[in-house]
């Protein structure tokens, strides 16, 4: 026999596969109908344990393993096949489809838009790429800018999330978490940091550089290179430039968008000094209340899962089941709890594709916390 012989008989075992599993989701489907007649819940635990111990013992020792991460992924495969037909209107979903069903207001030309740091800010570049006319009120902190929102104060807020260099915003996650607002909308925007100082302030004179700690990462190979020059986080790139414009002694340094320059009437050092070309940073928009714009395409959220072998696994799967593209995972620490994570992920699938439905409806209930932020569009 040769590869062609091998692999015929593969393909003829794949064909009995296809057509067992044909035979199994038909009555998968009708374990369904049962469910929903009589109200039981998709999920049965101890019907899976009992399958898993039984696969086990059929198997030798050497494809045991195996066996289990292959009927897990059935399982899951099962489920949301399931769910797609019983548990379209779990609370969440419900709610979801409330916002999905609403009159589709296109997203707003003109708001009151709270921003994080001075004029001149990335937030404020962000700002501007989203709304046509944004009327801009400025927080010091991140917090600040939440609560403008949650206050009433501001209609939305801009905040900074992730980095294509120095990665997430591990802040703003954790107050996402804490407040309960929703984003709406998010978007990209190119950051070209530049070394700016007071008019005068000659290079070599140099001896601090504020910016915000996300900026310093982001050009550390340039700040590695400077010698006797002492690096000072700071709550913003733009409150930075303002800070070292009013230098008396030209000593100082900031690092800084170039659009500070003339709103600081200062001058540029050193240009474009990030460690990558492609530096981009993603904004996203909050408001108070969930909402569901039109081209809306990208759902956030967050879980907490039991911290047993095989959970996230199992998680994973069920986006793989459904097809949905998941496009960020991110874990952090949870307070309190050593070693213990929650996660937050992002995912692209249809809202009005019912695959949707019954992904939402399955993570509702198969994490010991689950929190919906939004689903919105990406502005690229």
């Amino acid at each position: 026999m040769d590869l062609t012989d091998y692999r015929k008989q593969i393909d003829g075992i794949d064909d009995e596969i296809c057509r067992l599993f044909q035979q199994r989701m038909q009555v998968v489907n009708t374990i369904g109908e049962y469910k929903r007649e009589h109200d039981i819940p998709v999920s049965a635990g101890s019907r899976e344990r009992e399958v898993l111990a039984r696969v086990s013992k059929q198997l030798p020792e050497d494809l045991e393993d195996f066996g289990r991460v292959l009927y897990r992924s059935i399982f899951d495969i099962s489920k949301a096949y399931e769910a797609m037909y019983k548990e379209k209107e779990s609370p969440l979903y419900k709610a979801i489809s409330t916002l999905i069903n609403a009159d589709p207001a296109p997203f707003p030309k003109r708001a009151v838009v709270a921003c994080q740091g001075r004029e001149g800010a990335y937030s404020q570049i962000a700002a501007e790429k989203l709304f046509e006319v944004p009327e801009i009120m400025f927080n010091n902190t991140f917090e600040g800018v939440i609560r403008m929102v949650t206050d009433g104060l501001c209609e939305y807020g801009i905040l900074p999330i992730e980095n294509s260099t120095a990665g997430s915003v591990n802040e703003i996650y954790d107050l996402l978490v804490r407040y309960n607002v929703h984003i709406v909308r998010s978007t990209r925007v190119r950051v070209d940091h530049q070394l700016l100082a007071a008019k005068g302030t000659r290079f070599q004179d140099i001896k601090t550089i504020y910016s915000h700690p996300q900026a310093i990462g982001q050009c550390s190979h340039f700040l590695a290179a400077l010698k006797d020059v002492e690096v000072i986080p700071f709550d913003n790139t733009a409150m930075a430039a303002q800070k070292v414009a009013k230098d008396p002694n030209r000593t100082s340094a900031s690092i800084s968008s170039k659009s500070c320059v003339d709103l600081y009437n200062m001058e540029v050092l050193a240009e474009d000094i990030q460690n990558f070309d492609s530096n981009h940073t993603r904004f996203i928009c909050i408001a108070k209340n969930a909402r569901i714009y039109p081209g809306a395409n990208r759902t956030s959220i967050m879980m907490v899962m039991s911290h047993k072998p095989g959970t996230l696994f199992s998680v994973l799967s069920k986006f793989n089941a459904t097809g949905a593209n998941l496009v960020k995972l991110e874990s952090r620490p949870i307070p309190g709890r050593d070693f213990e994570f929650m996660f937050y992920f992002d995912i692209e699938l249809s809202i009005y594709d019912k695959k949707f439905a019954s992904l939402i409806s399955e993570l509702d209930h198969c994490g010991e916390q689950f929190k919906y932020f939004g689903t919105y569009q990406e502005i690229i």
